[in-house]
């Protein structure tokens, strides 16, 4: 009776731990590569030669201004020199325990407006970055470092980066500029890119007639709250996302919508908001938001969506 009831259990209990182990192995691990264009600044951190005794309860991220992608020809000296970055390797061979966060950080040159070949420069600087962080890993735990280490990627907007400096700088010459790095000193959850637009406020869609840019005059006291809103916080950008109906080809509807964005943006000019702080993106007959099919939901689709960023 014995033997049955084990053989019994065993039926059971075989099954149940297969299916944990699946959920384990089922397990999402996060992307290194952090998502968007970062807006935010070289002075939101401090410099890496302000580095002091590591303080585990303090929220501490540094900036670095080193060409990460040196990093594999460093590795392969025999006494490897790590340049701007050694204060950060000083640190970890002397604190052993210490707990960081290290961002490659890149910019695609803002000349560069075609989106599909931004799309194709960011995936392959991000392709890029991850390669070399995986050599420094590598190269670290042959070395026998025993820090608790987290390695990441992120794209920034280089002309925000730099705020009203980059209008003084020399045209760039490279497609991809590899920033540098970023760290967060902490074993703390630490937003390393913190939104400079959390909690602004919200503008409602400026609405168009098919077939149609003019902006009505009922939207005009809302475009001039906007602008004074905008100008009150230097920080502050607009995204001007311009929309139509399906009625017509996608090509013109692009370009209809792009004109609508572009009208918005003129007022904006007119009432003092830098050309440099207004964004404009032509989605044309895509994400709509009512029905196409009906002249209400048409109209609702003619828009302008605007973003606090």
């Amino acid at each position: 009776m014995k033997k049955y009831i084990i053989f019994f259990l065993a039926i059971l209990i075989i099954p149940a731990c297969g299916v944990q182990a699946q959920k384990k192995k089922g397990k999402k691990v996060a992307s290194p590569i952090i998502e968007g264009k970062q807006k935010v600044r070289k002075t939101d951190y401090d410099s890496v030669w302000k580095f002091t005794v590591f303080n585990p309860k303090k929220k501490t991220m540094y900036y670095c201004n080193f060409d990460y992608s040196q990093l594999p020809s460093i590795l392969d000296q025999k006494v490897p020199d790590f340049l701007t970055f050694q204060p950060v390797m000083n640190y970890l061979s002397t604190n052993a325990r210490a707990t960081m966060t290290i961002v490659a950080v890149y910019g695609i040159n803002p000349a560069i407006q075609d989106d599909a070949e931004r799309e194709v420069l960011s995936k392959r600087a991000s392709e890029e970055a991850l390669a070399v962080l995986q050599d420094f890993e590598d190269w670290m735990t042959a070395m026998q470092y025993k820090n608790k280490m987290v390695f990441q990627v992120a794209q920034i907007d280089y002309r925000y980066w730099h705020g009203t400096d980059y209008f003084n700088m020399p045209p760039l010459q490279e497609q991809v500029v590899h920033v540098g790095l970023v760290m967060a000193l902490t074993n703390k959850k630490v937003e390393i890119f913190p939104d400079p637009s959390a909690g602004a406020r919200a503008f409602k869609d400026v609405k168009f007639l098919p077939n149609d840019a003019t902006v009505v005059r009922s939207y005009y006291s809302m475009i001039d709250s906007l602008a004074d809103y905008v100008m009150s916080n230097e920080r502050y950008e607009v995204l001007l996302t311009g929309y139509s109906d399906n009625v017509g080809t996608p090509t013109y509807n692009r370009g209809l919508s792009n004109q609508r964005a572009t009208e918005i943006k003129k007022m904006l000019l007119q009432r003092g908001v830098p050309e440099y702080r207004i964004e404009i993106v032509a989605r044309g007959e895509n994400d709509p938001i009512a029905d196409n099919n009906t002249y209400e939901g048409r109209v609702a689709n003619n828009r302008v969506s605007i973003k606090i960023q």
